[in-house]
């Protein structure tokens, strides 16, 4: 199992949705992707694109300065 990091910091719609796919489409059965950003709206959109791909998100954390959402491939 492979942990792929997405750093989406300071990037706005629709950039962060576009990098989560693009590490989907790498990442094999099992791998855990986790996305870090800044964008209030992909914080929402990127769960709402995972569990459209039946992807399962892991965990959504959020703290002052970035959030960070791990799926499961």
């Amino acid at each position: 199992m492979a942990e792929i990091h997405v750093d989406v910091r300071g990037e706005t719609c629709p950039v962060p949705l576009v990098e989560m796919r693009k590490a989907v489409k790498k990442a094999a059965p099992g791998d855990v992707i986790e996305i870090v950003g800044t964008n209030a709206a992909s914080k929402k959109e990127i769960p709402m694109a995972a569990e459209a791909l039946e992807l399962k998100v892991l965990s959504i954390d959020e703290n002052a300065e970035f959030w960070t959402i791990k799926i499961l491939r």
